[in-house]
């Protein structure tokens, strides 16, 4: 199929990309690498009147540990995110996650920033950003604002960014020693939609007992589900099988997959649930091995 009419802007600055947005956002699309929007595009389940291309924005492509936060541009590439030695040092969560996305054609031409940006509860990348507590820089010709994950990821394929914003820079704090992290999910084929997952930290004290616990479930909702009373279940407690096997059901209890034809709403609870107990037992023994993996 073919993609309906639309005119087409490609500014090779910020500035201009914001004046763009400014003008016609409200009827238009911002394109980055297009791995999401090209396919809705084709199918016509999305018409805008404008693309604003803004892979002539360089300026927005870059990965930089700054007062020990990582800070991703908005246009930075999957593949070098998933291929950093940065992030594989201080925030493995988010390489180990990228080698689920797709495939290395896909990660060569994605954008973080458009991943975030289409806001889909089934992706990894919303799912890892919302466990790491990511914050999202988003400016217009008004200023900029920052927003944290709950604040981002409102809803299914729906940012919390303005008709005339753009998503520039996403913050990642630093992950505290003596963490752990793990990613799991499951597809019925490598590449494909996942059908449930989910991302898991965990920081042990000296003793080995739970310091603190963060787990993001992947397909659970319209958004990543961040279960705080399961996080809250595992701190004080060794992270053992009984701890985890509390914290993952807890995790899923108010988790709302949809079923379909690959899998029931209950057989998509069921894995995640699985999936959080076995995250969380990984990510707990890499926090004892001093693996911040």
């Amino acid at each position: 199929m073919k993609p309906p009419p639309f005119d087409y802007e490609a500014p090779t600055s910020l500035d201009e990309a914001l004046a763009l947005l400014a003008e016609r956002g409200a009827d238009g699309k911002v394109l980055a690498g297009g791995q999401s929007l090209v396919p809705l595009l084709n199918f016509r389940l999305a018409r805008p009147e404008v693309l604003i291309d803004v892979n002539g924005l360089q300026e927005l492509s870059y990965l930089r540990r700054e007062e020990g936060a990582l800070r991703i541009g908005a246009l930075t590439r999957h593949a070098a995110l998933e291929h950093s030695r940065l992030a594989a040092s201080y925030w493995p969560l988010l390489t180990e996650a990228m080698g689920w996305v797709a495939h290395p054609q896909i990660r060569n031409r994605g954008t973080v920033g458009g991943s975030c940006a289409h806001a889909d509860p089934a992706a990894e990348l919303p799912v890892v950003m919302t466990a790491l507590d990511a914050r999202f820089k988003v400016r217009s010709t008004r200023g900029e604002r920052v927003l944290s994950a709950g604040e981002m990821f409102v809803g299914q394929l729906e940012p919390g960014i303005e008709a005339d914003e753009l998503l520039v820079e996403i913050e990642v704090p630093p992950v505290p020693a003596g963490t752990g992290t793990a990613f799991l999910e499951f597809a019925r084929r490598h590449g494909d939609f996942a059908l449930g997952g989910a991302a898991a930290m965990v920081e042990l004290d000296p003793e080995g007992i739970c310091r603190r616990a963060a787990i993001s479930l992947l397909g659970a909702g319209p958004t990543p589900l961040r279960p705080g009373d399961a996080e809250a279940a595992l701190v004080g407690a060794p992270v053992d099988q009984a701890s985890v096997a509390e914290a993952a059901r807890l995790a899923v209890r108010d988790a709302g997959p949809t079923g379909d034809l690959h899998g029931s709403a209950e057989y998509r609870r069921d894995l995640i649930e699985t999936l959080t107990r076995r995250a969380l037992l990984a990510a707990g023994e890499r926090a004892g091995g001093g693996d911040a993996r």
